[in-house]
């Protein structure tokens, strides 16, 4: 049976991984609305390969690019906020949220409001506004599906079980392609250092978050909004091999582990085609070749960003969307060599620090939480 389907975030990594699926079953899928940030070309020739409805581009200055590319193929070309979230609130089956940051947030909403499937890759969204966008999903009756990598392996491993019945989660992490390092190289890092992540292939903001262990503190804040076991239960361990991807223990000492390549298909994948299974080609494991699994306790004094996001958790309210919008600033600051790779956690601790609102009850008071947050955490980049 042909499913219908929209992609938010097409040209991202989790895009052409989702692309990729819905290619090797092309019959199976119809595709409505793909949207991207600025890439007109990709973006255009993605719409033209899947027959898409509509195609998005987020930066209004790139529309006329993408029209130009678009011109008489009968694919509507839109471009902005708005039309970002009204493409996202056209009916379909299942919607793919994998725009990065809290610029996923509105059109997440928009997706949720259809009442259908929302496969959730966006993490900021929810970590940002955790418990509108929970009471928005129950209101109107959404499946919402985790396409992370851990929150999906969690997903799967609840599996006919009760949540009450659990007495740990634990999301695993890489650390990272600086897990080894000292402190002094830390500071030292560059960007192409902080991106060149060991096991996973991953757009830069993101293997950023992951050296600076802050993507496990996102996930840690995500998980306790998708699996209500308390943050008591939630832990996180370094496992390098990455190939559990996280764990479920039981209150009978039963514990249940989800294990496959570090291949952002297979979760994907198992969103896709809930309640069911399909095939991909993704490399089966071979135990033997891998040889040995092993497991570390964070350091929360080289990498301080769980702890922060940990704290986040439980002081709730506006501080996780404080949380996440000092740490993209300070991430884009990084990358574009402002600031050293030590300075991201220090910027999203102050940030926390100083700014704490009171708790945003609407998306519209999330993102000005989020906007306020950014500007704040914009003047700690300017030298005292």
């Amino acid at each position: 049976m042909t499913r219908s389907i929209s992609l938010l975030g097409a040209t991202g990594s989790i895009g052409d991984s989702t692309l990729d699926l819905i290619r090797s079953e092309r019959e199976n899928w119809n595709v409505v609305a793909l949207t991207a940030n600025c890439a007109a070309k990709k973006l255009a020739e993605l719409a033209q390969e899947f027959g898409a409805d509509i195609a998005v581009v987020a930066d209004e200055g790139c529309l006329e690019e993408l029209r130009a590319y678009l011109a008489g193929t009968g694919i509507e070309a839109a471009g902005g906020a708005q039309a970002l979230c009204e493409a996202a609130a056209r009916p379909v089956d299942i919607t793919v949220a994998a725009i990065v940051g809290c610029a996923g947030l509105a059109p997440t909403m928009a997706a949720i409001e259809q009442g259908k499937i929302v496969a959730l890759a966006n993490k900021e969204a929810l970590v940002s506004a955790g418990g509108v966008m929970t009471r928005l999903v129950a209101q109107h009756g959404t499946t919402l599906l985790p396409v992370d990598s851990e929150h999906n392996a969690i997903f799967q491993c609840l599996q006919g079980n009760n949540v009450e019945d659990v007495r740990w989660i634990t999301l695993t992490a890489s650390g990272g392609p600086l897990r080894t390092k000292t402190l002094a190289e830390l500071e030292a890092t560059t960007p192409a250092e902080a991106v060149a992540h060991p096991n996973w292939d991953m757009g830069a903001k993101i293997s950023v978050d992951s050296a600076t262990m802050m993507n496990k503190g996102l996930e840690f804040i995500e998980a306790h909004h998708l699996f209500p076991v308390g943050l008591d239960r939630l832990r996180i361990v370094v496992h390098p091999q990455s190939v559990i991807h996280s764990m479920v223990e039981y209150r009978d000492g039963s514990t249940l582990a989800q294990l496959g390549p570090p291949d952002m298909r297979v979760p994907i994948a198992s969103a896709l085609a809930y309640p069911a299974r399909m095939d991909t080609n993704c490399q089966s494991l071979d135990l033997t070749a891998i040889g040995e699994l092993t497991f570390f306790a964070p350091d929360e004094e080289r990498f301080p960003a769980t702890r922060l996001a940990r704290e986040a958790a439980h002081a709730g309210g506006a501080a996780p969307a404080v949380l996440n919008a000092a740490n993209e600033i300070a991430v884009a600051a990084f990358l574009a060599g402002q600031v050293k790779f030590t300075d991201i956690s220090a910027i999203v601790a102050r940030a926390l620090e100083t700014y704490m609102p009171a708790a945003p009850e609407t998306l519209d008071a999330v993102l000005a939480v989020d906007a306020q947050a950014r500007e704040r955490a914009k003047l700690m980049l300017e030298p005292a």
